[in-house]
């Protein structure tokens, strides 16, 4: 794909992998002992650009604790060369037990109705506690001087109240959205996805329920159409999580080169 993207002018960097992350070796801070990491597969996760800003992610997971590492040298390079240029980081959060609700996933799967479990969809009240504030970068969708952010199963109510507060600041206008029957929301790009502008794509099954995103899309002579579901599901043995993992609106996710051009 490198050269489809430079033959249109996009200047294409390559990250240098660190090299504490090519075993995935066990990390620790003062607080805990993470036995494996990551990996650095999914880079829009944990990093937010807005204008000429790019803002590293709480995330709230410990095995994406260094993730941030691989792309330093290259935030370092953008410094050097552009005297524009912002690299911020969100506070690093702690992730002591106390972030997470214990034995979520086994009353999600085990006991809870699916009554109770769209009563935590719409109280936003997922395997993350109020401790501190904890979002991903994945999370929200971004409309020019417009985001539009979801909780999630990795982002929590106060890291929306926090990227609000700093954005508000700074002239950006965030907007909480929910999406209907989802239970286990993991990022914003399988529920909804600008394509260009003037035109979104979203999840006929996790349809927007928030009335004010609809009315601002209508304001804005948005069009709001329905994506394609997916050809093949490719069925994991491995989940991160657990609804989530067994649906496949990945396909979504297209990376616009362009107005006119997506690349699928």
């Amino acid at each position: 794909i490198r050269p489809l993207m430079e033959e249109r002018g996009i200047i294409v960097d390559r990250v240098e992998l660190h090299p504490g992350m090519h075993d995935r070796r066990t990390v620790s801070t003062p607080d805990w002992t993470q036995l494996n990491q990551h990996g650095v597969n999914n880079v829009r996760d944990v990093f937010l650009p807005v204008g000429n800003e790019i803002m590293e992610a709480t995330t709230c997971r410990r095995s994406r604790w260094y993730e941030y590492l691989n792309l330093r040298p290259i935030f370092e390079k953008y410094f050097e060369e552009d005297p524009e240029f912002l690299h911020t980081a969100a506070p690093k959060p702690r992730l002591t037990d106390e972030s997470y609700n214990n034995n979520y996933y086994y009353y999600f799967e085990n006991v809870w109705t699916d009554k109770e479990k769209r009563k935590h969809l719409h109280d936003w009240n997922f395997q993350l506690s109020e401790k501190e504030p904890l979002w991903d970068a994945a999370d929200a969708g971004r409309f020019g001087k417009d985001i539009f952010w979801q909780c999630s199963t990795v982002t929590n109510k106060k890291g929306m109240d926090w990227v609000k507060r700093y954005f508000g600041s700074k002239g950006i206008r965030i907007h909480e959205v929910l999406f209907d029957n989802n239970y286990q929301p993991w990022h914003i790009d399988v529920d909804m996805l600008p394509v260009r502008p003037g035109l979104v794509i979203y999840n006929p099954e996790w349809y927007p329920l928030t009335e004010n995103f609809k009315k601002l899309m209508k304001m804005n002579d948005w069009e709001l159409i329905p994506a394609a579901k997916p050809t093949h599901v490719y069925k994991n043995k491995v989940y991160l999580i657990a609804e989530y993992g067994r649906k496949s609106w990945i396909s979504m996710n297209t990376l616009s080169l362009g107005p006119n051009t997506i690349c699928v």
